[in-house]
């Protein structure tokens, strides 16, 4: 018999790592949407679940799938991106330190320097790229998590993920990676040394911006992992089960829709990088992008689906090419079907690091040919 890790990932997402309804005999697994299970005369359980808060039967075919994408022993759902990566920090300790990225998704960010620390957990934002900052940032016997994103959005920067791991290793802390952007198609932190990986289900797993989602994958279900469960149960944090049969179904096509983003990516990045209207092109596919040695050693099948450029005549001249597009839709978030522009400047804080003049593209599956005419004319 064929082992699920004997297969490919395209077939394990195409067949769902072989979810499907065993009442009727579907190729598509049911939706239990119940909140609680009976018990017998004997008051025993049925089957293992007893009420849905924590956990329901939808979502183990979707928490099944991600593990065996990711090489990790357990992974678990989470209401959101943000539920799933704050888990991680809310199961440290008064007194903890956490090494995180300058760059990195702002509302994890501003939550790190709002929320963590006023709980007693110091932190650092340091450039990850470099590894001797990191290295210098690290609190011997303090340090419990360097937290890493990459490539982080949306600059794009690369970090080098053995590296951080051996890191970690050498302080006893744990490195956590948000893999949002990669997928465990182009990038598997764990195979790198990473003791948890994160996504934002919202984005590519899912894949078509209806679903809010969150998950966690570990290496070993150890004390630290059962802390982040009991954190997620007792919080009510789980994904909802429409939510989790939405995930599944999304992905399923996964490698399908990731390829066509990363070809479509590569294709405008090259065409935009010395454009008349355009500064600079960040994106880790170009030879020139300063992450692209270490991306090129940890990413396979692409580079990922994210670019962001800067726009000439800083940041009236971006919200101008912004305004002008007409395929590339203006909204937040990223990793779905239909390509999106976003000014970030506008949506983050006023204290961001990111520069005025910066649009952020998530391309989409569209045809590459449309993509590029349309910012061609935006920009002429």
């Amino acid at each position: 018999m064929v082992q699920p890790t004997d297969l490919r990932p395209a077939t394990r997402l195409a067949q769902g790592l072989g979810a499907h309804d065993t009442q009727y005999g579907g190729v598509v697994p049911g939706i239990h949407p119940s909140t609680t299970f009976m018990r017998d005369a004997d008051y025993k359980l049925k089957f293992e679940d007893s009420y849905s808060r924590p956990v329901g039967p939808t979502h183990r075919p979707a928490e099944a799938l991600l593990a065996s994408l990711e090489g990790g022993a357990a992974a678990m759902l989470f209401g959101s991106g943000m539920a799933a990566a704050t888990a991680v920090f809310q199961a440290l300790k008064p007194g903890d330190h956490v090494v995180a990225p300058q760059v990195m998704y702002w509302a994890l960010r501003s939550w790190i320097v709002g929320w963590l620390q006023p709980w007693g957990v110091a932190a650092d934002l340091i450039d990850m790229t470099d590894v001797g900052a990191v290295r210098a940032a690290i609190r011997p016997g303090q340090t419990k998590l360097i937290w890493v994103e990459t490539p982080a959005n949306p600059t794009w920067c690369v970090t080098d993920l053995a590296a951080m791991a051996e890191l970690a290793r050498g302080c006893g802390a744990r490195l956590a990676v948000d893999n949002t952007v990669p997928t465990p198609l182009l990038t598997r932190p764990l195979a790198f040394g990473a003791d948890i990986v994160m996504h934002s289900c919202t984005k590519y797993l899912n894949g078509h911006s209806d679903v809010l989602g969150g998950a966690l994958i570990t290496a070993k279900t150890d004390d630290f992992w059962e802390r982040v469960s009991g954190i997620r149960d007792n919080n009510g944090g789980a994904l909802g089960p429409f939510e989790a049969w939405l995930l599944l179904r999304g992905l399923r096509t996964l490698h399908l829709r990731l390829r066509e983003s990363c070809a479509n990516a590569q294709a405008v990045a090259e065409h935009l990088q010395g454009h008349s209207g355009v500064e600079a092109v960040l994106y880790p596919g170009l030879g020139n992008d300063p992450g692209h040695a270490v991306a090129k050693r940890q990413m396979t099948g692409g580079f990922g689906g994210m670019l962001s450029v800067r726009v000439k005549g800083g940041r009236e001249g971006a919200l101008k090419a912004a305004g002008r597009l007409q395929l590339w839709k203006r909204a937040t978030s990223l990793g779905g079907v239909e390509s999106l522009v976003e000014h970030r400047a506008s949506v983050e804080p006023a204290n961001s690091p990111v520069p005025k003049d910066l649009l952020r593209l998530s391309a989409g599956i569209e045809d590459a040919a449309d993509l590029i005419a349309d910012f061609d004319q935006a920009l002429r």
